[in-house]
């Protein structure tokens, strides 16, 4: 025996079971240090920093190393 579906699935039970899958926006919280968008519990891009402290040092433009 095959994977053969017993009976066709309408239209209307594939989107129900497809709604789950939409694309959420990102949420996105202010850094508390330089004030620019970043992830929540993620360290700051921007910044470097992570609840009050530095913990990436961040390259800026004119570092080449």
């Amino acid at each position: 025996m095959g994977a053969t579906p017993k009976q066709r699935i309408s239209r209307k039970h594939r989107g129900d079971r497809r709604s789950q899958q939409h694309i959420k926006a990102l949420q996105l919280v202010e850094c508390p240090q330089c004030h620019n968008p970043r992830m929540p519990h993620f360290v700051c891009p921007t910044c470097g920093t992570y609840r009050g402290r530095e913990v990436v040092q961040v390259k800026t433009t004119g570092d080449q190393g």
